[in-house]
């Protein structure tokens, strides 16, 4: 019997296993970085052991520490979570080999799975149908599109989609370094790439000794930005029945083909033109859209994994699943659950860092676990305050909704991220909430391909209020000032002697990848008759320090404001508007010259494409930055001159750092009138070249 386990990850995996622990009465053990010293995961723990270091492979990756962890806290246990090192099975066997627990599959197992290529041999003598392997020096046109992808790892790594045979061997090449870079494993193969393909997923589960699999369900996982996983439900919507019968067929002859123990997925890739589905990969380990099935299947798939591990009779606790293949499951209701990133859609997904300075979810039902009505599910690593780093991917939380039917359930999780309070770094909420509002997405037309391939500007725009949000919060930070002061007090908040004229205060917007940040000057009048707008359709009804209320045209809204410094977050009905109060003065010091290249967030220079003196064309790399597990191509902004190139490989660097300048005529890229004289010519081009490898997704 397991007394005290130790989770070898971090974050809301970390907080999730800890939460069945403890309703287990089993005690707990984290283990952390120092980046990650103060984050939730580790306080909640029983006791935590320190990590030396902030890179993942001085920490999560380091098996012999996390084992001598473990032994040091006193667990007799190990769960891994997802990713590091969940599917290694030489650290299963470190673990193992230490005399504890390992709560997963076995070593022979992942092992078997470890390798693309591999497995889908494995599978295709199991008869489970698959993708057949196409050698890159015998494809033709006619074969075109293919996949390229790396045959360890996952999470878009390695992968590349091939359209043009003159390109194939240059990317065979760049993905095999990607891939050797992220796995250590340099190996890649080709396979037919399916247009507009669904990816469906089955969750099972395997008996202590590996002999009988069970099928608890499927899940539908097929919008995905660059391979990986956004939005996933279950149970898949408008799948042929046939269809899914095979699927759980195929998944139980896979499971069983390889002796498989506790909790896993079987993925595949439907052809909805074709009503054809082939085998991708087997994920050995818990996943991070487990919670849809656990809302509809009426489980805790983290307490069926401690179950097994510690020998329990399986049949017994899976009895009302189904052994065999039968689309028959015992369902309640539809799930569907949102990756919320710290990320930008609109600006080739560019993760974002900075600190969560507010954190709001309205209407949570639960946290970790299934809510025990329909409703909504939080799992979360961080909570408002903490910081959103580089060293790991920028997943915010996953939100799940549970309804009663689908439409019931996509809904539910609109509303809540729409009236969600999320501040201090840009995220992907406003896309998650034009998504579930979709026509399309609503009447199933879904695949894996569509948000790398269309336009998302409508999809992920709030119309909002900006004039009136701005007007809120300088109108607000007046109320604030005036109950800040020493002296004279008495004087009315925004009171000038120069009464002709109205106050002015200046913010720069935050455009989410709308173009540029724009500028914004509000005009207003303060004295001793209250805070009045310039504009003569707008009404102050009231004015706090939190809290606005204006009337436009005869309707009256309220803007809630929240400030942080210098940034001000205002939410109302029209959507949530970021500010930045702009100072009176530009300090010098804050200046930079035409043409700059700033680093869109701290990282480390990877890659330098061009010298001092070289002529570049706009949207051509100068150099590349890494960060959150991703590499990002920083380009020029127009055609020009190198003419300053301060960054060199092996740097660190801070956001906003000039890291290049191009000089050249930029007349043709910017509206004069719209680009302030103080700022870069134009705003540094980045667009990542990889995803983050927190989850496996797409076409894998």
């Amino acid at each position: 019997m397991i007394t005290r386990l130790l989770v070898a990850n971090r974050g809301e995996i970390a907080r999730r296993v800890f939460r069945t622990c403890r309703e287990l009465g089993i005690g707990t053990v984290a283990v952390y970085s120092d980046a990650d010293a103060g984050m939730p995961f580790v306080a909640e723990a029983d006791v935590a052991v320190r990590l030396p270091g902030q890179a993942p492979s001085d920490t999560y990756l380091r098996a012999d520490l996390l084992v001598d962890a473990a032994r040091k806290a006193g667990a007799d246990a190990v769960h891994p979570g997802y990713g590091f090192l969940s599917e290694n099975p030489d650290f299963a066997r470190a673990v193992t080999a230490a005399g504890l627990t390992w709560v997963g599959p076995t070593p022979d197992s992942m092992e078997k799975m470890a390798s693309k290529v591999e497995a889908k041999k494995l599978m295709d003598d199991a008869g489970v149908p698959v993708l057949s392997e196409l050698t890159p020096a015998r494809i033709a046109q006619s074969d075109l599109p293919v996949l390229v992808k790396a045959s360890a790892g996952g999470g878009g790594r390695g992968m590349r989609v091939v359209r043009d045979l003159a390109v194939l061997d240059e990317v065979v090449e760049s993905a095999s370094r990607e891939a050797a870079s992220a796995f250590g494993d340099p190996t890649v193969f080709c396979e037919q790439y399916v247009e507009r393909g669904r990816h469906v997923e089955v969750q099972i589960l395997g008996d202590h000794e590996g002999t009988t699999t069970y099928v608890l369900g499927a899940r539908d996982c097929s919008l995905q930005r660059r391979h990986q996983k956004v939005v996933e439900e279950a149970p898949p919507h408008d799948l042929p029945s046939a269809v899914l019968e095979a699927m759980y067929a195929a998944s139980r002859a896979a499971g069983e083909k390889i002796g498989y123990v506790g909790a896993g997925t079987v993925e595949f890739l439907y052809d909805p033109a074709t009503e054809r589905f082939f085998f991708l990969e087997m994920n050995t380990r818990l996943q991070v859209e487990h919670p849809v099935t656990e809302c509809v299947a009426g489980v805790d798939l983290v307490a069926l994994q401690i179950a097994i591990a510690e020998n329990a009779d399986s049949s017994a606790l899976l009895e009302r699943f189904a052994p065999g293949a039968t689309t028959d499951q015992p369902v309640s209701g539809h799930a569907v659950e949102v990756r919320l990133y710290a990320e930008d859609p609109l600006a080739g997904w560019q993760p974002q860092s900075g600190i969560l300075s507010r954190f709001e979810v309205p209407g949570v039902a639960t946290e970790l676990t299934r809510p025990q009505r329909h409703g909504i599910r939080l799992d979360s690593g961080v909570a408002a305050g903490d910081g959103i780093g580089t060293h790991y991917d920028a997943m915010i939380a996953k939100v799940i909704a549970w309804g009663s039917d689908r439409a019931d359930a996509f809904r539910r999780l609109a509303g809540a991220l729409e009236r969600a309070e999320i501040h201090g770094v840009r995220t992907n909420r406003d896309l998650l909430v034009g998504l579930l509002r979709d026509d399309r997405v609503l009447s199933g037309d879904v695949s894996t391909d569509r948000l790398d391939s269309e336009d998302l500007t409508a999809l992920a725009t709030r119309p909002g209020a900006v004039g009136d949000s701005a007007l809120a919060a300088a109108l607000a930070l007046a109320v604030e000032a005036q109950s800040a002061r020493g002296v004279q007090s008495g004087v009315p908040a925004g009171w000038r002697n120069v009464v002709s004229q109205p106050q002015r205060t200046s913010f720069v917007v935050d455009g989410g990848g709308n173009g540029d940040d724009d500028d914004l000057i509000v005009e207003w009048y303060g004295g001793r008759v209250g805070l009045t707008s310039a504009d003569p359709e707008v009404r102050v009804v009231e004015a706090h320090a939190d809290r606005v209320l204006l009337t436009r045209n005869g309707v009256t809204s309220t803007y809630h404001v929240h400030r942080a410094g210098e940034r001000v977050d205002v939410e109302s009905g029209s959507g949530h508007v970021s500010l930045t109060r702009k100072p009176r003065f530009e300090d010098p010091a804050d200046l930079v010259a035409e043409g700059s290249l700033l680093a869109p967030m701290p990282g480390s220079v990877v890659a330098v494409h061009a010298a001092v003196g070289d002529t570049v064309s706009q949207g051509q790399p100068v150099l590349v930055l890494e960060a959150m597990k991703m590499q990002h191509n920083v380009t020029a902004p127009h055609d020009g001159v190198v003419s300053d190139l301060p960054a060199a490989v092996g740097q660190q660097v801070a956001a906003g750092e000039v890291l290049a300048v191009v000089e050249g005529s930029t007349a043709e890229h910017e509206d004069p009138s719209t680009t302030p004289s103080t700022a870069p010519s134009t705003a540094p081009s980045t667009a990542p070249s990889t995803a983050p490898s927190t989850e496996e997704g797409g076409q894998q």
